[in-house]
């Protein structure tokens, strides 16, 4: 006797049967910028049902959004996109807002919402502010953007939109009273003052495209994805087949354009459409969130591809997002999704100019070559997140935001030598070194020793760049911490291996930083002259980034004595070149290893050498004092007479860590670009990075001489 299959009314699986798994489509897609790529973080995944649970499996139990019950897990899949552009809608019916006509970054973010730099100084007069005494600043969280609807109908304001509530405070002292046509109908012509006062009323199809719903936004998910495989640069198809502008593309394993048509519920799914481009399983489609009458071409489909590049024609418009994920083996349609985006905004701004502060006599005769160099800390995609950064907006803070104010900043400086830090593997090759590389630029890379954090390329290290065009490279070589720790404790300390002392010593050293080492020649090199009869052509650069945890200040010390070291054994052995070490050096200027670097030699009795963290002590007795043989000089010190008030500028810390050094000897500064004061900083944000500033450290720009060697 066979045994019949349960029946289950409203069951999505095939026939009714109850599925003993559940499916769970997740799409998210990051906050729309002009220039930047949209990628879709696209995720399926399954859950076996546990059928110990019993009346708990009960199928007719309601599923989360975007599931559904399946006999099975799901086969091999891949994803297939459409993008669509919405029409334009009113954001404020507050007409002294900016944001009706501005969609510049700067004015969409939390904190410019919340008051902006007025609102945070008025909040912060009552805090005491001391981060060098260790105490943490205030964050000010930012209101988030909503929406509000007066529930008066006889209100002026009624289902007006605002941006935020101080918009709307600002338009309730001027509403007044209207009479309206006694229909029942939401969007009822107004008898008095349609128009007037300083708000206006938006249509009601614009009114739906702010209200709330499950898609309306888009939304993180758990274990959504967006992992780059290889680099393109692909051209985008606009509305009138040009090619949009371009942008480093890290394309993925997904088809760049729907699956040909071969399984027919695929190919009927992806021919059905509206006069607005959508398919008839968007959820938009006929939801009335367009308003034909108020937008030539309403929703319109833009794009196939796996990812987007919004241009300006999408700014004030939001896009939508349509994945469907589609069985490798019968091309069967398995699940489908729709979201929107928040509302494109225009590209990030330019970067802010900064003036450049120059040494009296700079622009006398005499000297060698000139040359201008850049440090910069980039910070990291794997470190800018909303736990160490909550001030910044989260799509401020995605790298593909990020990058473009980065090189915009870089090209800008206009330097020929550009040090950087905290240069994420994987965005090395796809995105820096391709954008410099455009640009006129030669680079290196050195990543830091230790293993990825999750993904491959999830770590960052040091890039050292060089304009083909001034300089050609004649050497570089690359340094290892923890490879000169292994040499340090075992040569010159003299531990047995396999001791404790040894391998307490090793793990307090080994932190897996990195520099860079290289030697440029001029590509047109100075000639002998009578005043100059052996002219320096040749420069060296180092470039690191110190171990940043402030509990290891003796390990900073350590590694600086080491890098010492190494540069001055390499530049003596070249005829003493002239050198620059520039980075992030973790270090405030009351440090041992401010002190290494600009009095040759630290004090025995410095509190950074005589630590004793885990039992161990770095620089015994028979090694102090510790020093160096070259005459450094700081080139901010030199140019204004002080380190600037800050290089790191974030929530929690304001300070000076990174430095330009130069051999006194054989280089000159000539001018240095001006740090952003405080008031330039808080104007864009809370600290940084934000909106305006890409990082938590600022660009350090210099122009340097190399001297006529002496007779």
């Amino acid at each position: 006797m066979q045994k019949e299959n349960t029946i289950v009314p409203g069951s999505n699986t095939p026939g009714g049967l109850v599925g003993n798994y559940t499916w769970h489509l997740s799409l998210r897609v990051d906050r729309p910028v002009e220039g930047c790529t949209l990628r879709p973080h696209t995720y399926m995944y399954s859950k076996k049902i546990d059928e110990r649970l019993g009346e708990q499996n009960d199928a007719n139990n309601k599923l989360p959004p975007h599931s559904k019950r399946s006999l099975r897990p799901p086969p091999a899949h891949e994803f297939v996109y459409r993008w669509f552009r919405g029409p334009r809608v009113e954001v404020c019916s507050y007409e002294g807002c900016r944001r009706r006509t501005s969609f510049n970054p700067i004015d969409w973010s939390n904190y410019a919402l919340s008051g902006g730099s007025d609102t945070y100084k008025n909040k912060m007069n009552s805090v005491l502010y001391n981060t060098a005494a260790g105490k943490d600043g205030l964050v000010i969280t930012s209101n988030i953007m909503c929406t509000l609807q007066c529930v008066s109908t006889q209100s002026s304001l009624y289902r007006s939109i605002f941006c935020n509530a101080r918009c709307f405070v600002e338009a309730w002292r001027t509403q007044h009273r209207t009479l309206r046509i006694a229909s029942g109908q939401p969007g009822n012509s107004l008898v008095n003052g349609a128009n007037s006062g300083a708000h206006k009323r938006i249509s009601s199809n614009a009114s739906s495209w702010c209200a709330s719903n499950a898609d309306d936004v888009s939304v993180g998910s758990v274990g959504s994805s967006g992992t780059p495989v290889n680099t393109t640069y692909p051209s985008f198809v606009g509305e009138n087949n040009d090619n949009d502008r371009k942008s480093p593309i890290v394309s993925s394993l997904l088809p760049t354009s729907p699956l040909p048509g071969s399984n027919t519920e695929f190919a009927n799914v992806m021919s059905r459409s509206n006069v607005q481009g959508y398919s008839a399983i968007n959820p938009y489609a006929a939801s009335g969130d367009y308003d034909a009458e108020a937008d030539d071409i309403g929703w319109v489909e833009i794009s196939r591809n796996p990812f987007y590049v919004p241009t300006e024609l999408d700014i004030g418009r939001k896009l939508s997002l349509e994945a469907s994920a589609v069985s490798v083996i019968d091309g069967e349609v398995l699940m489908q999704r729709a979201v929107k985006t928040d509302l494109v905004l225009a590209h990030a701004p330019a970067p802010k100019k900064r003036n450049y502060i120059t040494v009296k006599g700079s622009n006398s005769s005499g000297g060698g070559a000139r040359f201008r160099i850049a440090t910069y800390n980039a910070l990291a995609e794997i470190y800018a997140t909303q736990q160490q950064y909550p001030y910044c907006d989260f799509w401020a803070l995605s790298w593909e935001y990020r990058f473009h104010s980065i090189i915009r900043e870089l090209l800008d400086a206009s330097a020929d030598v550009i040090c950087l830090q905290e240069v994420q593997a994987d965005h090395y090759e796809s995105y820096i070194y391709s954008a410099l590389s455009d640009a006129g630029y030669e680079g290196v890379y050195k990543q830091k020793t230790r293993a990825s954090m999750g993904l491959a390329g999830k770590v960052d290290g040091c890039a050292l760049f060089w304009r083909r065009s001034k300089f050609h490279l004649v050497e570089s070589y690359s340094i290892e911490m923890n490879e000169l720790a292994q040499r340090y404790v075992l040569q010159t300390l003299g531990l047995n291996p396999r001791s404790e002392d040894a391998m307490a010593c090793l793990n307090r050293l080994c932190k897996d930083n990195v520099a860079q080492l290289v030697v440029l020649e001029l590509v047109f090199p100075s000639l002998p002259t009578r005043a100059n009869r052996e002219p320096i052509n040749q420069v060296c650069i180092a470039n690191t980034h110190l171990y940043s945890h402030k509990d290891y200040p003796d390990v900073k010390l350590w590694q600086t004595w080491q890098l010492l070291q190494e540069l001055e054994t390499f530049v003596a052995s070249r005829g003493s070149l002239p050198l620059m070490i520039c980075g992030d050096f973790n270090s405030t200027p009351d440090t041992a290893v401010y002190d290494m670097l600009s009095r040759r030699e630290v004090h025995p009795s410095h509190r950074d050498v005589n630590m004793q963290n885990d039992d161990v002590n770095l620089f015994p007795a028979h090694l102090l004092p510790i020093s160096h043989s070259f005459n450094l000089g700081s080139v901010y010190v030199t140019v204004t007479g002080e380190e600037p008030q800050h290089t790191n500028y974030t929530a929690v810390f304001k300070g000076v860590l990174d430095y330009m050094w130069y051999s006194a000897t054989n280089l000159r500064p000539q001018s240095v670009a001006s740090v952003p004061e405080e008031e330039d900083i808080i104007q864009y944000g809370e600290a940084m990075p934000s909106t305006q500033y890409s990082s938590d450290h600022v660009l350090m720009v210099s122009d340097m001489q190399i001297l006529i060697r002496p007779p």
